[in-house]
């Protein structure tokens, strides 16, 4: 409904009238609830990588303005933007931790749908749209760190190369269209998926994947992004050293997220069936889940099959995830010894994990199923026992907490801002993670607060009419 300029005067009301202009458009489309008390927040999992993604695009536009995509100078500018450029330092550092976060709040996003079963209320079309933004998510990762041409972004650049050239009939084509034709200006490429490309495609896959209906928290989103915050002022990033093509590399790994990859690759067994098929078999595997369960009920404990299976799927990953990781302690051992991964015992471990892992989990599904079975059962039996109620600050209590924090948001605003006179480094990021999370615990506790305040009972209202006079009192009977 469009409201009249004529009807309406001043600021306000013309803050009004254009929310009342945008009522039909896709934002106001999506419907967005802002708990008045606290949710779990694996419900809303999405919708805080979808935060996160945000945070994303916001520091990675500040980065553009210094960051120079040539091949020789792509390095340079990066440290520049490191150790020269003012709050450079703190913007690289949110950019890199939130890359991290969005890939693995997407990551716990999909497993909490797996495993509640959200898929089984017509959600087929969002799972699947959300394991392709998952993918996408991670290309877009591996393409933020691979154009700072370091030693260790050029060791994920060679085995990306030498995987898409593996592929059967398109490999050399598609190797040329995303790495060029003798790598000149590859970085170039990558830096337009990163920033042009790839966001797209995730826009595009959110606006299939999102629901009508989100949740946006203030509190959560407040404390996820003083996480990444902190995360910033414990573990500075690195930035690596500069890839120079005389000086032999050092022994490096590729990011969390793909050295499970790299485990397979180290075996030397076949690129295009340990980088492409493995991945792209485990892929479609996760993304036809929904069209599998024929469960009728959505519990995890209801469905003791799909959910051994998940409980494997993520044995695996977190195998060889660890496995990507480790390298031959021996020095004595040339580069390639320390690297090179037994094919025959990793294999070995990997076919074995499926049996034991799909048994073991199918039967501790079982027992745990059995035994809140007898737990009802007994529960139906004996006498009714009050339940404990929770604990609840009283709202004297509640006061007292809230100032307490606020004193402490004061202070840490005096230090952050006392870091920020010595150069903003890693020391305020971590004050500034620490305001946003004090911050997130204070509306939580207002809001809780709150919610006591209204659940308190209503004293009865008092009359100011002056009390009645028994017969007895004013000295007259009743007549008989």
């Amino acid at each position: 409904m469009v409201v009249s300029l004529k009807r309406r005067t001043g600021l306000a009301d013309f803050f009004y009238w254009i929310w009342d202009g945008l009522e039909r458009t896709v934002f106001l489309g999506t419907k967005f609830s802002f708990p008045a008390r606290f949710v779990s927040p694996f419900g809303f999992l999405g919708m805080l990588t979808f935060v996160v993604f945000i945070i994303l695009g916001i520091s990675g536009a500040l980065l553009m303005f210094y960051y120079q995509p040539i091949l020789d100078r792509a390095w340079d500018s990066v440290a520049k933007i490191n150790d020269t450029v003012p709050y450079g330092f703190m913007i690289r550092n949110i950019h890199y931790h939130a890359s991290n976060a969005m890939v693995l709040l997407a990551v716990l996003h999909m497993y909490y749908q797996y495993f509640s079963g959200r898929y089984k209320i017509r959600n087929e079309i969002i799972w699947v749209t959300g394991v392709v933004l998952g993918t996408v998510t991670i290309l877009e990762a591996f393409t933020g760190y691979d154009i700072i041409f370091s030693e260790r972004a050029e060791l994920a650049i060679s085995i990306a190369a030498s995987l898409t050239n593996s592929m059967p009939v398109v490999g050399p084509t598609i190797r040329d269209a995303m790495f060029g034709s003798g790598f000149a200006d590859f970085v170039l490429r990558f830096y337009t998926l990163h920033v042009f490309i790839l966001p797209i495609v995730m826009l595009g896959l959110m606006a299939v994947h999102m629901p009508r209906f989100l949740v946006f928290d203030v509190p959560m989103v407040m404390a996820i992004s003083g996480a990444i915050f902190l995360t910033g002022g414990v573990f500075p990033v690195d930035l690596g050293s500069k890839f120079e093509p005389t000086v032999p590399p050092g022994i490096t790994v590729p990011e969390w997220y793909l050295t499970g990859i790299y485990a397979f690759l180290r075996t030397q067994y076949d690129k295009f069936v340990t980088g492409v098929l493995w991945p792209g078999v485990f892929i479609v595997a996760i993304a036809m889940t929904p069209f599998i369960d024929r469960y009728k009920k959505f519990s995890w404990k209801d469905r003791p099959i799909i959910t051994a299976f998940g409980i494997t799927g993520i044995a695996q990953v977190m195998v060889t995830t660890y496995w990507g990781f480790y390298i031959t302690p021996d020095t004595t051992k040339p580069l390639v010894a320390r690297l090179v991964i037994d094919p025959i015992f990793f294999y070995l471990v990997m076919l074995l994990l499926v049996p034991i892992g799909f048994g073991f989990s199918y039967m501790m599904i079982l027992l745990a199923k059995e035994s809140e079975r007898k737990a009802k059962l007994a529960a139906s039996k004996s006498p009714h026992k009050p339940s404990v109620s929770p604990i609840n600050f009283s709202g004297k209590w509640i006061n007292w907490l809230i100032v307490g924090l606020l004193v402490f948001q004061v202070y840490l605003n005096i230090a952050a801002y006392n870091a920020a006179l010595s150069g903003m480094k890693n020391f305020s990021l971590f004050l500034t993670g620490l305001i946003l999370m004090v911050f997130a615990g204070m509306f939580h506790l207002y809001r809780h607060g709150l919610n006591e305040a209204k659940k308190a009972p209503t004293p009865p209202p008092t009359s100011t009419e002056p009390p009645k006079q028994l017969p007895e009192e004013s000295g007259k009977l009743p007549p008989s």
